[in-house]
């Protein structure tokens, strides 16, 4: 490729005599003066192989050309040679420490100056190759080899020193780049490196591995504190996209410079990894128990693939009671991983994997399938239909065709929507509670009943049930197990249920296992458990007898797309009877009138004030009592 230089002289006789001696070589562009100069090199930075700038010029000389060519990051990276007829080392000298790589006197010496200009463009393009093989092209750090290279010559040229590698791990990374493109993935790469070149000044050496992985050689601190890292982190999490960035720092202290530095590395990532998902916790240490760790979820990563295609997973149903009339109202479905090889997996091994992972989407929605299809079968059957929630993780909400998966699939499976319940775990909501809102009210939207789940689980936030949009209450098992055991704790519970029906949500208290707490939450107006006392977990054959020799109910509903009057307008009779309006928030209540009712009335159900408000609107000339 022809190179391209740039000849800046006011005598336009000594311009043409440079351009004749070098035109056979190099795209010539000219300059006239410094400011001319100045805009050229800014126009055509990209393709410059050097300057030949002249120092006695008029308006702008070559000294105030070179001060600003030296203030710039990009543009001093241009090999500038200077010309002069002055023959005076004072000048020399004082171009040479603006920046100029050689200085040429005239009148010109055709060879000396073509072999200078040759040696100074060559010097320049091999230094560019060299770093080129030793940054990364992304982010201007050292690259994975070079970084091993530069991490082993500070440890063997300084054995007395102490240090720590630390790694920087952006959690989720491949969302990013699936949901918003590789571009701005690239854009998030760079912002958080540039946070590290700035905001750990201690750093000896610093590296991009793969992705989304960095690296950073540190002078040993006696303890790392979590200030020491989270100015610099939250300003990584800052990155203005909907996704909440989280950065995780491992780090490895460094205590037999004899291993090797990949090693080291891995240690390193393998101590970030081990916090993944713990919110809250924004660095860790690596020991031995973390690489066991890691081992064995390495284990179960390598057999999930073969386990879904094998029909490995099991989907089992733990039943909801209503604590009004202990009738069967609906089910959780949870997923048991049966392996020929390993045996019973318990889902606290396995689910964190598949979070990690990812792995967890494609679990979700087989369950999500395996649950529709069922569901079909028992109402194909005659049974009566009773509400099912499912799992709805975090990451399935950043999935962008999330509800066109579940909207496929009741389709397929001709199950209405109010039937299949999505439990949304409450840390979920704490994360990017915008974009969440915005999904939720659409699947509310579609007919979808929405659960906050495992509310209590330590993120809790009262202000956060008055601005989601949910249906369903799920308190956490830990959470009530603990409440029930003391006077203080029953009143935060009290006061939670009956905060939680003041804003219309039907609550479900789930691990329940005593008497003792079954009464307790009948005292507070509790309207659904789930847990041991009643149910274990059980097979979808298992499920279907208990159904068939239980009484069931259907859950109460706030969902206003999909239940109380709209549907029950549906159902009234002729125009020859009366209309009776029963409103009560308690399903069974409602039922129980209307069969008491139901042959001398039209019975119309609504289940809050504003149903029924609505309904008296349009229809009150109908309503006889």
């Amino acid at each position: 490729m022809e190179r391209t230089i740039l000849i800046v002289d006011d005598e336009e006789i000594d311009r043409k005599i440079l351009g004749r001696m070098l035109g056979n070589d190099y795209n010539i562009l000219y300059a006239s003066n410094g400011k001319e100069a100045i805009n050229e090199i800014i126009n055509n930075a990209e393709i410059l192989s050097a300057v030949l700038l002249d120092i006695l010029m008029p308006y702008m000389n070559g000294y105030e050309v070179l001060q600003i060519l030296h203030a710039d990051k990009v543009l001093s990276q241009i090999p500038v040679i200077v010309t002069s007829t002055v023959d005076n080392d004072e000048d020399e000298v004082k171009a040479l420490s603006l920046g100029a790589k050689d200085y040429i006197r005239k009148p010109y010496k055709t060879d000396i100056v073509r072999h200078r200009l040759a040696n100074i463009i060559d010097f320049r393009e091999t230094a560019s190759m060299i770093n080129t093989a030793r940054k990364d092209d992304l982010t201007g750090l050292y690259n994975k080899q070079y970084f091993i290279k530069k991490v082993e010559q500070k440890l063997n040229t300084c054995p007395d020193e102490q240090f720590d590698l630390l790694c920087f791990d952006i959690d989720q990374f491949k969302l990013i780049n699936d949901n918003y493109g590789i571009a701005a993935g690239d854009k998030l790469l760079r912002y958080v490196a540039d946070i590290i070149k700035k905001d750990f000044p201690e750093i000896t050496i610093s590296s991009r591995f793969g992705a989304d992985i960095f690296y950073e050689l540190v002078s040993r601190k006696v303890e790392y504190t979590p200030e020491m890292v989270k100015v610099a982190l939250e300003k990584m999490e800052d990155y203005p996209l909907p996704i909440k960035i989280k950065v995780r720092c491992g780090i490895y202290r460094i205590s037999n410079p004899s291993i090797s530095v990949s090693v080291m590395c891995d240690r390193a990532k393998i101590a970030a990894d081990k916090i993944k998902g713990q919110y809250g916790k924004i660095f860790s240490y690596y020991d031995d128990t973390i690489k066991q760790q890691m081992v064995n979820e390495q284990k179960i990563s390598d057999m999930m693939y073969n386990a879904l295609k094998n029909d490995e997973f099991k989907v089992y149903y733990q039943p909801k009671y209503s604590l009004e009339t202990e009738a069967v109202a609906g089910a959780e479905a949870l997923v048991r991983w049966l392996s020929p090889t390993k045996g019973y997996l318990s889902p606290d091994k396995f689910i964190p994997v598949f979070e990690k992972n990812g792995f967890i989407t494609q679990m979700d929605i087989y369950v999500w399938e395996t649950v529709c299809r069922d569901f079909h079968q028992w109402i194909s059957d005659g049974g009566a239909p009773v509400a099912i929630s499912v799992n709805v993780s975090r990451l399935d909400i950043y999935n962008p065709e999330l509800i066109d998966v579940l909207l496929g699939l009741i389709k397929k499976y001709d199950v209405p929507a109010k039937y299949l319940h999505l439990e949304i775990t409450e840390t979920a909501y704490t994360e990017n509670p915008q974009q969440l809102i915005a999904i939720v009210n659409e699947l509310r939207a579609k007919g979808f009943v929405v659960e906050m789940d495992d509310f209590g689980s330590g993120y809790s936030s009262l202000n956060m049930l008055s601005e989601m949009p949910i249906d369903v209450l799920k308190l956490d098992m830990r959470f009530i197990q603990t409440q029930t055991k003391s006077s203080s704790g029953k009143g935060i519970l009290s006061f939670i249920i009956s905060l939680a029906k003041w804003l219309n949500l039907a609550v479900v208290a789930e691990g329940v296992e005593t008497k003792e707490q079954i009464e307790v939450l009948k005292s507070m107006d509790c309207n659904y458990v789930q847990g041991f006392y009643y149910a274990k977990p059980m097979s979808k054959e298992d499920f279907y007898k208990l159904l068939g020799k239980s009484i069931t109910s259907e859950m109460i509903c706030t969902n206003t797309s999909v239940c109380g009057i709209s549907e029950q307008i549906r159902l009234m009779p002729a125009q020859n009877y009366h209309v009776m309006l029963v409103i009560d928030d308690i399903d069974t209540n409602r039922k129980e009138l209307s069969k008491i009712f139901g042959g001398q009335f039209a019975v119309i159900e609504a289940e809050n004030g504003e149903i029924a408000w609505n309904y008296l609107e349009k229809n009150y000339d109908k309503i006889e009592i």
